[in-house]
């Protein structure tokens, strides 16, 4: 029962849409009608200001960390703290506060890897920021991240955490598909211009 209320408050956590919280209290806009209609930091940056899109990053960043973070320190059990991770990340992605609907997830994936592992989740941001520089693709560097970091779990031995890792590579993968479509059919934007998808939702 204990495991049952501490997964539904994680998952309550992970809802909690900050980008539009911030973009609506301060800047009087709604990010999910305007510019890419993301609530995640790239889109409230655009939309409020550098500061502003930083603090929804920080937000989203450690709505991920937190909770995995206090789920290692009573339990050593990878099952429990993956089911933890991935409360809060389909919280952030079905958000109940929006019927549903949510961001894409890669920022709080970014906060929960860092708590699973440091090391991982500097290698797998290293890979996605140079994939976005090669490419100009924020998607793909997106998806780049959580595709390496289940070899990266497997390579550094954190066996529990590969599971955990796929699964959510596999959702991330799906809340990009209109990135890849538009990536297959040369349609998608590149940060170049200013006016890429939010690799951070």
């Amino acid at each position: 029962m204990v495991s049952i209320i501490w997964l539904g408050l994680c998952y309550l956590l992970g809802s909690l849409p900050f980008g539009v919280l911030i973009a609506t209290n301060f800047c009087r806009v709604d990010p999910r009608e305007q510019g890419s209609q993301n609530i995640g930091a790239t889109n409230v940056a655009r939309l409020c200001g550098f500061r502003y899109g930083i603090v929804v990053l920080v937000l989203d960043l450690l709505k991920g960390f937190v909770p995995v973070w206090i789920a290692m320190q009573f339990s050593t059990s990878a099952v429990f703290i993956s089911l933890t991770a991935l409360a809060v990340i389909i919280g952030h992605m079905y958000s109940v506060f929006l019927y549903g609907k949510g961001g894409k997830g890669v920022a709080t994936t970014v906060g929960v890897f860092l708590a699973l592992s440091t090391v991982v989740t500097a290698w797998a941001v290293g890979i996605c920021l140079a994939i976005v520089y090669l490419t100009g693709y924020v998607a793909l560097g997106s998806l780049a991240l959580v595709t390496a970091a289940p070899v990266l779990f497997l390579l550094t031995g954190n066996f529990g955490y590969i599971l955990v890792s796929l699964i959510i590579m596999a959702l991330v993968f799906w809340r990009h598909e209109e990135n890849i479509h538009r990536v297959l059919t040369g349609q998608e934007n590149t940060w170049r211009c200013r006016s890429s998808e939010s690799v951070v939702s």
